[in-house]
């Protein structure tokens, strides 16, 4: 344990721990190389998904899930591509490696089926939120749901650098629902899953916009974000509609008016959003129920 005598990590011996991580999963790897701007690519880009059956499925539920609204039944990944967009595919498929490896976290009261229901909670409400958004200033569509579905990965580094001190940090959140998570974090760790994500999310070599949106997703409005800033705002809107889905994470209730102009979107909107974005959270349940 990685520990200051007092029940806290320190950050930069934390971040030297990292190296003892498994490796990004190797088809994960080899997913984001690719080059769809290619004929190539693209084919590549089946041949990986259709060799990996668990990732198959779960492209293919995808492609068949209401959030998504395909006109036809889908059965192929190939169909699922031409639905959703190779990017799109690209970045589900990424997803869906890393979030698979997640499962082999050593076994804590952190439960790493939640962070997957949370994640892809989150992914189909920032789906949502972006239908609302100008299309001028909307964030790449193969970022919104990577950005949604690895938001949280810092839990997933903790529990490996300390699973007693993970279990430490989900007891205190259980206990104090209604408490902000970074007040939670900075008492119990010392550092935020954030950082810890945005580091893992470095050691990945995972897109700078993702791991500003990682690192960003509780203060979208710091200083020093300098990419990622409106995917890390939906996020932080998303996870403020949705604070107890799966996973305590508190960041408080209230949304200002000029959080939803920052976003282009008009704030009389805003009951609309919440009830789209509760639907996302039902349809993602629904989807990881019908996949089981």
């Amino acid at each position: 344990m990685v520990n200051n005598g007092i029940g806290h990590i320190d950050l930069k011996q934390a971040i030297n721990k990292l190296d003892a991580l498994p490796a990004m999963p190797a088809i994960a790897q080899k997913l984001l190389a690719l080059d769809l701007n290619t004929e190539e690519g693209e084919h590549m880009l089946l041949v990986l998904i259709e060799q990996d059956p668990l990732i198959s499925a779960k492209i293919v539920g995808l492609a068949n899930s209401a959030m998504i609204g395909a006109s036809r039944r889908i059965t192929t990944v190939k169909d699922s591509a031409m639905l959703m967009g190779t990017k799109r595919v690209q970045s589900v498929a990424t997803s869906i490696a890393i979030m698979t490896m997640m499962t082999k976290t050593p076994a804590t009261k952190f439960s790493m089926q939640d962070l997957w229901l949370h994640s892809l909670g989150i992914s189909f409400a920032i789906l949502g939120i972006a239908r609302f958004i100008p299309e001028k200033v909307r964030p790449q569509e193969d970022l919104i749901f990577l950005a949604g579905m690895l938001h949280d990965i810092g839990f997933m580094a903790l529990a490996y650098l300390d699973p007693k001190l993970s279990d430490r940090l989900h007891t205190c959140l259980a206990a104090e629902p209604e408490r902000p998570i970074v007040e939670i974090e900075r008492e119990v760790l010392n550092v935020c899953h954030e950082e810890l994500g945005a580091e893992l999310a470095r050691h990945w070599n995972l897109p700078e916009e993702i791991i500003s949106v990682i690192r960003h997703h509780h203060q979208p409005d710091a200083a020093e974000v300098s990419v990622g800033r409106a995917l890390a705002r939906m996020i932080n809107i998303a996870e403020k509609l949705l604070p107890h889905f799966c996973i305590s994470e508190y960041g408080g209730s209230s949304i200002a008016v000029e959080e939803w102009k920052a976003l282009g979107i008009d704030p009389s909107k805003a009951n609309e959003i919440k009830m789209q974005v509760e639907e996302g959270a039902e349809e993602a349940l629904q989807f990881v129920a019908s996949a089981a």
